[in-house]
C-alpha cells in the first residue's frame, strides 16, 4: 500500500512543480498578485509531497518489498538496515528521486526565507525552480520510476553492490547532491534578474548565501568521496581523475570564481559578465554532471545506468536550461556592460586573474574528461587521458593560486599599498625551512624534477599555511570564514604532496610468522581467520605493526565474497594517524596460509581531508554571516 502512496506522491509532485512553473508566471505576466503569490505555498508543498515520496521508497527498502523492481535490484534482506536505508539513493531511480528531493528542499528553503525581498525577483526564481523541477519530475516518473512493480515477485532481492555498502554511501552522495542542486537557485536568481535586468549590490547579496552553502556542500562532498575512495577501494591513493570525480570537480572550480565575483561585483559593480556567465555555467557543469553519472556514457567506477534513452532525455535537459540561458544573456549583453578602472597590482586585478585560473582549470579537467569519448565517436580509435595530463597542467595553477591567496589578502580595493609586501614576505624563510625538515625526515631528498615540485609546492602551502595563522585579520570576525578556507586549501595541499610524492608501497607474499619492513616500520603477519557477515564470507587476516620493537598498533585486513552479487571486495585495514597512515591491502590466497598483500606507507594524507573540512566550515561560517540579505524593490 505504501508504495502506491509514494506513486501517488509523485503524480502529485508532478502537478506541483508545473502549477509552480506556470501559474505564478501568469500572474507575473498579467500583473494578478494572488496568482503570482501562489509560488510560495505550491513551494512548500512541492516539499511535502517530495519528501513523502522518498520515505515511502524508504520505507519500501526497509521492509523488504521486493515487489518494486529497484528494491529487488539493490537490496536484500540479510543487508543491514542502514545499508537498506541508504540503498534508497544507491542506484539510478533513487538518486534522481533524491535530486528532486534536494531540489524540492532549496526551493522551499528559498521561498521560506525570501518572502519580503523584491517579489518578482523571487517569484521568477521560483518559477524557474519550478520548470527545473518540472522537468526532472517528467523524467523520473517517465523513464527512472523507483515504484514499478515486478511479476512474479522474487523471493530475494539482488542486493546492493558490495562497494556501496559503506558508510561513505549514506553521507558522500546526499551531500554531493545538495551541492550540485543548490546550483540552480542562483542560477535561477540570474535567470530572473537578466529578464528583469535587477542587477544591483543587493542582488549579489542575495545570491551570495546560495552560492556559498552548495559551494560548502560540494566541498564536503568531494572531501568524503575522497575519504571513500582511499580505504574502500582499495589502490591507497585519494583522487583518480576518474569522470565522475571530474564531475564534481568542474562545478566546484567555477563555484569558487563565482563567490569571489560576487564578492567583487557587491563591492565595485564590476565583473558582471563573469556573475552570469559563471552562474550559468556551474548549474550546467552540474547537470552535465549527472548526465555523466546516470547515462554510463563514460566509463567509471561511479558510473551505475547504462539506457541510452535516459541519456538522450538527461542531455536534453543539459542543452535545454545551458541554451536558454546563455541566449538570454547574449540578448542581455549590452546592459550588463559596466565601466570601472582599476590598477594592475590591486584586489580587483588578484580576484579576476583567480577567475581566470578557475576556469582554466575547469577547461582542462573537462577537455581530459571528455576527449577520449569525441575521440572514438570520431572513429579515431580509442586513447586515454590519465593522471600525468591532469597533473602537469592543474600543478602549476595550483602554485599561482597560492601565490594570489597570499597577497590577496593585503591589496586593497583600486590599487597595492607595498607596504603589504614586506607582511607576506615575512614567513617565506620559515615555510622553507619546515619544508626542509620535513623532507629531511622522510629520507627522500633529491633533485629530480619530481621533488623540486614538489619542494616548491610544500614551500608555498606552508607560506600560505602560516600567512594566514598569523595573520591579524583573525580579530575581524567577518574574515574568518575566508582564512578558514584559505588556511584549510593550504592544509589540504599540504596533505596532497606530502601523500604522492613520499608515498612508499611494497606487494609481498607473506606466511603467519613473516615479517616486512617499510619505512622503518615492521609488519608482522600473524594469521588469518574466517568469518561470515550478514550477506557475506571472509577471510580476515591479522597484523602487528612495531616500530624499534615497540608496538604501534593491531590490524587486520580481509577479502569479503558477497554470494548474491557473487563479487570479491577487499576491506583494507589501516592504522590511522595524523602524521601517517600505514594501509594494508589483502590480495589473493597463494597456498594454504600464504596470501599477497600490498604495504602502503601514506605521510600526511589525514590532512587532506582536513583541510577540507576547515574549507567547508569556512564555507557555513559565511553562510550564516550573508544570511538575511536586505533587497529592497517591487512588493
Amino acid at each position: 500500500m505504501l508504495p502506491e502512496l509514494g506513486f501517488l506522491s509523485l503524480l502529485i509532485v508532478v502537478a506541483l512543480t508545473f502549477c509552480l512553473a506556470f501559474i505564478p508566471a501568469y500572474g507575473l505576466w498579467r500583473n494578478k498578485h494572488a496568482f503570482a503569490q501562489l509560488a510560495y505555498p505550491l513551494s512548500i508543498l512541492y516539499a511535502i509531497f517530495c519528501t513523502i515520496t522518498l520515505m515511502a521508497l524508504a520505507y519500501a527498502f526497509a521492509t523488504n518489498d521486493f515487489s518494486l523492481e529497484y528494491v529487488a535490484q539493490h537490496s536484500n534482506s540479510n543487508l543491514p538496515l542502514f545499508y537498506k536505508i541508504a540503498a534508497t539513493w544507491g542506484g539510478h531511480e533513487g538518486s534522481m528521486l533524491f535530486w528532486l528531493f534536494s531540489l524540492s528542499l532549496w526551493t522551499a528553503l528559498f521561498a521560506r526565507y525570501n518572502r519580503h525581498n523584491d517579489q518578482r525577483l523571487v517569484i521568477s526564481t521560483l518559477v524557474l525552480m519550478g520548470m527545473i523541477s518540472f522537468c526532472f519530475a517528467v523524467f523520473i516518473l517517465f523513464l527512472s520510476n523507483p515504484f514499478n512493480r515486478l511479476y512474479p515477485i522474487p523471493l530475494e532481492g539482488r542486493d546492493l553492490n558490495p562497494m556501496l555498502q559503506d558508510i561513505g554511501l549514506i553521507i558522500h552522495p546526499p551531500l554531493l547532491y545538495l551541492g550540485y542542486v543548490g546550483l540552480a537557485i542562483n542560477f535561477s536568481l540570474v535567470i530572473a534578474a537578466l529578464i528583469y535586468q535587477k542587477f544591483n549590490a543587493a542582488f549579489a547579496r542575495l545570491c551570495r548565501p546560495w552560492v556559498l552553502a552548495s559551494w560548502a556542500f560540494l566541498t564536503i562532498g568531494i572531501v568524503l568521496g575522497s575519504w571513500w575512495a582511499y580505504y574502500e577501494l582499495g589502490w591507497g591513493g585519494w583522487w583518480f581523475w576518474d569522470p565522475v570525480e571530474n564531475a564534481s570537480l568542474m562545478p566546484w572550480l567555477i563555484a569558487t570564481a563565482l563567490l569571489h565575483s560576487l564578492i567583487i561585483y557587491e563591492k565595485r559593480g564590476i565583473l558582471l559578465y563573469w556573475v552570469v556567465l559563471l552562474s550559468i555555467f556551474a548549474f550546467s557543469l552540474s547537470l552535465l554532471g549527472t548526465f555523466i553519472v546516470r547515462s554510463g556514457v563514460l566509463a567509471s567506477v561511479h558510473a551505475f545506468s547504462i539506457d541510452p534513452q535516459r541519456g538522450h532525455a538527461l542531455l536534453t535537459i543539459f542543452l535545454l536550461f545551458t541554451l536558454c540561458g546563455l541566449l538570454l544573456f547574449a540578448l542581455r549583453i549590452k546592459e550588463l556592460h559596466s565601466i570601472a578602472r582599476f590598477e594592475l597590482f590591486s584586489k580587483e586585478s588578484a580576484f579576476l586573474f583567480a577567475n581566470i585560473l578557475f576556469s582554466l582549470a575547469t577547461f582542462i579537467v573537462f577537455i581530459g574528461t571528455f576527449y577520449p569519448m569525441i575521440y572514438h565517436m570520431l572513429g579515431w580509435g580509442t586513447i586515454s587521458v590519465g593522471t600525468p595530463y591532469f597533473n602537469r597542467l592543474i600543478v602549476p595553477l595550483i602554485f599561482i593560486l597560492m601565490i594570489l591567496m597570499l597577497f590577496s589578502p593585503y591589496l586593497h580595493w583600486q590599487k597595492l599599498p607595498f607596504s603589504s609586501i614586506k607582511k607576506v614576505t615575512l614567513y617565506l624563510f620559515p615555510a622553507v625551512v619546515i619544508t626542509s625538515f620535513q623532507i629531511l625526515v622522510e629520507q627522500n631528498f633529491n633533485f629530480s624534477l619530481p621533488s623540486i615540485w614538489a619542494f616548491i609546492s610544500l614551500s608555498l602551502a606552508w607560506w600560505l599555511l602560516l600567512n594566514t595563522l598569523c595573520s591579524s585579520q583573525w580579530k575581524n570576525k567577518k574574515q574568518w570564514s575566508m582564512r578558514l578556507a584559505h588556511l584549510g586549501i593550504a592544509i589540504s595541499i599540504i596533505g596532497g604532496t606530502m601523500s604522492n610524492y613520499y608515498a612508499k608501497e611494497i606487494s609481498v607474499k607473506m606466511s603467519p610468522g613473516d615479517t616486512q619492513t617499510l619505512h622503518n616500520y615492521q609488519f608482522t603477519y600473524l594469521g588469518f581467520r574466517n568469518e561470515i557477515g550478514p550477506n557475506y564470507t571472509a577471510e580476515r587476516t591479522f597484523f602487528v605493526i612495531s616500530q624499534q620493537d615497540s608496538l604501534i598498533a593491531e590490524i587486520s585486513a580481509e577479502r569479503r565474497y558477497y554470494d548474491v552479487r557473487t563479487m570479491n571486495m577487499s576491506e583494507v585495514g589501516i592504522k590511522w594517524g595524523w602524521l601517517s597512515d600505514l594501509y594494508i591491502v589483502m590480495g589473493n590466497k597463494i597456498s594454504a596460509n600464504e596470501f599477497a598483500f600490498r604495504l602502503h606507507y601514506k605521510p600526511y594524507i589525514r590532512w587532506l581531508w582536513f583541510g577540507g573540512l576547515l574549507a567547508m566550515l569556512g564555507g557555513f561560517i559565511a553562510v550564516w554571516n550573508a544570511r538575511k540579505p536586505k533587497l529592497k524593490g517591487e512588493k
